[in-house]
């Protein structure tokens, strides 16, 4: 699209990373790096995005004291002992990922400036994988911009 000389380009690329599931968080940001540097874009928007309903894509400084942390306390806010209606009705007893990956999300939108992600000193892109078992997870990331 050319509106007053400016060219809008879209790039996107899947990213496949394994897990090993129980809210697993894994650093994620040089392979999305990776895909904005394939891109060529240089200014726009990132969007990161985890494709099934028991992940999440989200930022975090990540440190294995904080890491753990989280873990942590998603566990506390949703469980993974207590037993539900979905567990009942598909026998999996994941219905904790699911709850935890809709409170959480499936993906971000982060800012690209001059080619580079737009991230605090500390801040990471991570997947976390809430499945109750290792997974093969696909992340599609999509760069949008000039």
């Amino acid at each position: 699209d050319i509106r007053k000389g400016v060219i809008i380009m879209v790039y996107g690329k899947k990213i496949t990373i394994s897990t090993k599931g129980f809210s697993d968080i894994r650093d994620i940001t040089g392979d999305v790096r990776a895909v904005i540097s394939k891109s060529g874009i240089k200014d726009g928007l990132v969007n990161i995005s985890v494709v099934g309903s028991t992940a999440s894509v989200s930022t975090i400084e990540y440190e294995p004291a904080l890491v753990e942390d989280v873990r942590d306390q998603l566990e506390e806010i949703v469980p993974s002992t207590k037993h539900t209606r979905h567990s009942q009705t598909w026998g999996d007893d994941n219905r904790f990922s699911h709850i935890r990956a809709t409170l959480m999300g499936p993906g971000i939108t982060l800012p690209l400036s001059g080619g580079e992600l737009v991230l605090g000193t500390w801040q990471q892109v991570v997947l976390i994988d809430h499945d109750n078992r290792p997974r093969s997870r696909e992340v599609f990331v999509q760069v949008i911009g000039e």
